[in-house]
């Protein structure tokens, strides 16, 4: 199973109240089934879901409904379940049409139950192992989509919409907005799943950020080095160290006989065995001193 039929299995054991299930059922009848002035027809591979609808069609509209199910061999042996719904049909289509003219000015939780619904029919999220966050809808009708848009807009989950073949593609990128995505639908498990994955994920990111860093600052260290033992070779060839006070070439001395020290490990090395303190920073502003005056010989 995947992760988006996981959690349509988890939000399909649910019932909210009785508008809110209602405009769930609406939103799913409208993008997710075969609507016509003489019957309504659902096909389904979620058990759960199939559940959910019969019993939303059964209490609300109080309608005859015929379920058959079949069994599907291609790639693998899986379930179809079709539900077909013949009366009453008048009353469900002016009910859809309503929900569809006046769910933008519905409150956020009309909005949460419209998504809920619209999930179950077209929605999907990658499995947050995978290296992309994704949350899409598929939806044939340009207006459509573009409500869509506007209603996840309106719950401040940055959406937006993708012309793709003969459909319309609403989709959300960013981790956290799917995040709270789903828990507006109350997938809890679902949640606790997607953030676990998440953490983790963000912490490797960290952690090889930090090592990326790490290694650059090394091979920072390193050419800064290389340059000062030039810089002192330099001195030495031209018989410049002359030039310096007794401290200065003393560093000189100390860098010479610890080539692969960093500032802050020659610093400390020199305070140690000469008892005269010295910083990191006096260490670098030393070698500046000598690089500015190896530039100015050279040029």
């Amino acid at each position: 199973m995947t992760f988006g039929a996981t959690i349509k299995d988890e939000i399909t054991k649910d019932y909210n109240n009785v508008l809110e299930d209602l405009i769930s059922l609406n939103a799913y009848l409208k993008f997710g089934s075969e609507v016509s002035n003489d019957k309504i027809i659902i096909m389904l591979e979620n058990a759960s879901a199939t559940r959910w609808i019969f019993k939303l069609l059964k209490n609300n509209y109080n309608a005859p409904v015929i379920l058959t199910m079949r069994t599907i061999k291609r790639f693998k042996e899986r379930n179809l379940y079709i539900l077909e719904v013949k009366e009453k049909i008048d009353i469900i289509l002016s009910d859809i049409n309503n929900l569809t003219n006046n769910i933008l000015e519905g409150s956020s939780e009309e909005k949460i139950a419209f998504l809920k619904g619209l999930f179950i029919a077209c929605g999907s999220i990658n499995d947050p192992k995978k290296n992309l966050y994704h949350l899409e809808f598929l939806i044939k009708d340009k207006q459509d989509a573009e409500l869509v848009n506007k209603i996840l807009l309106s719950l401040n989950l940055n959406s937006k919409v993708l012309k793709r073949d003969k459909e319309y593609m609403v989709y959300v990128k960013q981790a956290e907005h799917i995040s709270d995505f789903i828990k507006c639908l109350g997938a809890i498990n679902a949640l606790f799943y997607f953030e676990d994955i998440r953490i983790y994920k963000d912490h490797k990111n960290m952690v090889n950020r930090l090592n990326n860093c790490e290694q650059a600052n090394v091979e920072k260290s390193l050419k800064s080095s290389q340059i000062v033992l030039e810089n002192i070779k330099y001195l030495e060839d031209n018989n410049l160290l002359i030039l310096f006070d007794k401290r200065r070439r003393e560093i000189i001395e100390y860098k010479k006989k610890y080539p692969d020290t960093s500032l802050a490990q020659l610093a400390e090395i020199i305070t140690l065995e000469t008892d005269k303190p010295i910083t990191k920073s006096g260490i670098n502003h030393h070698f500046r001193k000598i690089n500015e005056l190896v530039n100015k010989k050279k040029n």
